[in-house]
């Protein structure tokens, strides 16, 4: 044991599992003897960073009994990992563990980002009875919610390499734009020098079935009856699945008390919150950084001390609005003065195809007199760029996507330039009418920001694999020529469009490397190498209104 001021700090604590597994954990306590509620970390990114112990010495300078776990097969714990697989029942374990030691009162908290805080909701549907609240950051979704395509994205073979060892692998050393090109993807791990099982098994399961079912939580919410704080940024990769937890617990956890205590935190950030003012280009101004340790203290002081600190009677969600770079605390998410809004896109003459065509937006629905729709051929040999660091930690952001509006492949629609400022707060869905000449392909769409400067900034986009249309469990070809309404999940925004600027969507049908391409050809994801370039329709006449849907809200 050492200590540091008020703290003693037990390194390598072994938590037995039921199955003969012991786990190994990193104790920080205060060092006066004492019972404390305790608040459970569990991590494969090993237990023992500087964030870690940072994170930890502060909860347990204000009272807490904090334990950081390595899961099972990662760091110093035994096992194999299997990513998911059987973090629900050992979370159970730690949980119910801690709450018998002789320095923790019963009361159990858990808190962590990412695989740690899908974990969280995994072990949730367990109901250790001493679990009594969670701290969720920049939490994953079901399978599909994020990459609504029947496979992997082709970066996830960057975090599975990362975390395919004991301890975590240098990411560095390999050509990652390399290996996200090769083909078939089934084999793609072997150009990091490593076969991963892993990637190879989600890749034999292209839709969603019962083994994906297994580590599915969000259908789960009616089982999950505990008070829970939602963090996220509006450029967290992972972000559609912070404010769909928190609906789903607004809407069905089992009990009045957990419903009403959910708090939902939207930052202008990325996958690792709260740690700059600044995304690429565009600054956010010295508020955009925030007392997150004392908001979870707080949180924590509540839920696990009951202290009445009123931290329950505060408005439930609390959003950065950025262009306006403000904070705002509201009622609901989304929020319920909301105007969904038709923002219709048509063309003139020369087409959309890139910005220098005339494709156009606006709320007014298309003509019989107007062109009636655009096309462009969509080749998986020469995908549409995603911008992105090559590396999965953190994809896309802010970024200026004026060059990649140059080529053809990209339709691009713009409205006039705005005559007053207009905030744009929830859920961005778009309905696209196409057609195609193949039996599969994809579609992506995307919101943006024209700055008076140029400067062409990413909001946030969506895409569709069209055999998966209708749904995730029951992939479907479709027939070439036929016109289908596709529905696109751009996942959320708030964001204030200034006087002077445009709003901005982009069509095309590659995000590379964020989504894997296409090949057109409609044979079994992952398995083949051969494609096919298809010619892509999208149409905006009166029977076919292609349109974003924008939650506007009105002036405050």
């Amino acid at each position: 044991m050492t200590e540091t001021m008020d703290i003693a700090i037990s390194r390598n604590v072994r938590i037995p599992l039921r199955d003969g597994i012991t786990l190994s954990a990193d104790l920080y306590r205060p060092k006066k003897e004492g019972r404390y509620p305790a608040i459970v970390v569990r991590t494969p990114y090993l237990k023992n960073t500087t964030a870690h112990h940072e994170t930890s010495c502060y909860f347990a300078e204000h009272g807490y009994a904090v334990l950081v776990i390595d899961v099972r097969g990662r760091g110093d714990s035994e096992g194999e990992f299997i990513p998911y697989r059987q973090e629900a029942e050992d979370g159970y374990d730690c949980i119910e563990w801690a709450a018998v030691q002789p320095w923790c009162d019963g009361h159990v908290g858990t808190m962590g980002g990412s695989y740690l805080a899908r974990i969280q909701w995994l072990t949730a549907l367990t109901k250790p009875p001493h679990l009594k609240t969670m701290i969720a950051s920049v939490s994953p979704s079901d399978p599909f919610v994020e990459w609504p395509t029947g496979t992997p994205t082709p970066m996830h073979v960057c975090w599975l390499y990362m975390t395919s060892g004991r301890v975590m692998q240098n990411t560095d050393v390999v050509p990652w734009e390399d290996v996200y090109k090769h083909l078939p993807l089934m084999t793609m791990d072997e150009k990091t020098g490593k076969v991963l099982p892993m990637w190879r098994e989600e890749l034999e399961h292209p839709r969603l079935d019962d083994w994906w079912k297994k580590i599915c939580y969000q259908q789960h919410f009616d089982q999950i009856d505990l008070p829970v704080m939602h963090i996220s940024g509006w450029y967290d990769d992972e972000q559609v699945g912070t404010p769909l937890n928190f609906i789903g617990m607004t809407k069905h956890a089992p009990s009045e008390k957990a419903r009403r205590n959910q708090k939902l935190i939207m930052g202008p950030w990325i996958h690792q919150i709260n740690t700059s003012t600044r995304i690429g280009d565009v600054e956010f101004g010295p508020d955009a950084i925030i007392d997150l340790k004392g908001i979870q203290l707080k949180w924590f002081d509540r839920w696990l001390k009951n202290i009445p600190n009123g931290i329950d009677e505060e408005k439930p969600v609390k959003i950065f609005i950025m262009g306006r770079n403000e904070w705002v605390e509201e009622d609901a998410w989304p929020l319920p003065n909301t105007r969904y809004t038709r923002f219709f896109i048509h063309s003139g003459p020369l087409g959309a195809n890139s910005r220098f065509g005339d494709g156009m937006l606006s709320v007014n629905p298309p003509l019989e007199s107007e062109r009636a729709f655009d096309e462009y051929d969509y080749d998986p040999k020469n995908p549409v760029p995603f911008i992105t660091d090559m590396t999965s930690s953190q994809i896309g952001g802010a970024d200026d996507y004026a060059a990649i509006e140059r080529r053809d492949d990209v339709l691009v629609y713009t409205t006039e330039k705005l005559e007053k400022d207009t905030e744009v707060t929830g859920p961005i869905k778009m309905e696209l009418y196409a057609a195609s000449n193949v039996v599969d392909t994809d579609f992506m769409v995307k919101l943006l920001d024209v700055h008076p400067n140029g400067f062409v900034q990413r909001l946030t986009d969506g895409m569709v694999r069209a055999r998966f249309r209708n749904g995730m469990e029951n992939p479907e070809l479709i027939e070439p020529g036929k016109i289908y309404k596709y529905e696109i999940d751009c996942w959320n925004t708030s964001h204030v469009f200034k006087k002077g600027h445009c709003i901005r969507i982009e069509v095309s049908s590659s995000a590379f490397p964020k989504y894997d391409v296409n090949l057109n050809t409609g044979a079994p994801l992952g398995k083949t190498t051969e494609t096919k370039c298809a010619h892509q329709v999208i149409y905006h006449d009166p029977e076919h209104p292609s349109c974003m849907i924008l939650p506007i809200i009105p002036e405050r």
